[in-house]
């Protein structure tokens, strides 16, 4: 298949991650220099995952994400609309709930987890405000949000070199270790197109969660957001 446009219909990006799904892992350590790690470890110190918890990880894939949680003693779902990557993370993780979902149209009752997190897979939504709405609904009052997205450098000379590499070296790179290296181009432009720190910011609190607060990783390239459900 040709990569997903970025008018994002669900059926194509959904398809493209069938496509990545074995490797997905592994290109993805590859193509951040390593960077994918630290940035996870930072997600699970944001979400402080608490046993007796319950947290929802949305565009989970294959759970490599959602293994800190559970580890934390959590009770973690993850959820993901890529029947590809559900099924290659259910045969490497056959104990944890896999669960197939829209990030819009969530499959859980109102009130229910205490904490919802997704970790680039947000820009791959076709309604961000739709989701961000969707996690409200589904965590329980005095629960939070955490996401983790690609963002943008805070040094404009960084951000220079940043957006040249995107766009000239990662499609080749992606050539060499992916098996879809068309998907890594719509990822790359993906990336240029999602709104800065501050914006994101806006959309959390129009979508009803209050004190939210990003911080940036890695000079800006990811960015953590935050926010409370009151």
């Amino acid at each position: 298949m040709t990569r997903a446009s970025l008018d994002k219909q669900p059926h194509e990006v959904a398809s493209m991650f069938d496509d990545v799904a074995a490797h997905y892992d592994l290109t993805n350590d590859v193509l951040s220099l390593g960077q994918a790690r630290l940035w996870r470890k930072e997600v699970a110190k944001a979400v402080d995952a608490r046993p007796a918890q319950k947290v929802l990880d949305l565009a989970a894939g294959t759970a490599t994400s959602s293994r800190p949680f559970a580890a934390a003693g959590a009770y973690t779902v993850p959820c993901d609309f890529s029947l590809g990557m559900l099924k290659v993370g259910k045969e490497r993780q056959p104990h944890m709930p896999f669960t197939a979902g829209d990030a819009t149209k969530l499959p859980f009752r109102d009130d229910t987890f205490d904490a919802v997190t997704i970790s680039f897979g947000l820009r791959n939504v076709q309604d961000t405000d739709a989701a961000l709405r969707e996690m409200y609904r589904v965590t329980k009052p005095g629960g939070r949000v955490v996401i983790c997205e690609f963002s943008q450098p805070t040094w404009k000379p960084f951000r220079t070199v940043y957006t040249e590499y995107l766009m000239r070296a990662l499609p080749p790179v992606a050539t060499a270790v992916s098996s879809n290296p068309e998907a890594y181009v719509y990822l790359a432009e993906s990336i240029r197109a999602w709104p800065a720190q501050p914006e994101l910011a806006e959309k959390l609190q129009k979508a009803g969660w209050s004190k939210v607060a990003w911080r940036n990783l890695t000079g800006g390239i990811v960015a953590l957001h935050r926010g409370f459900k009151a």
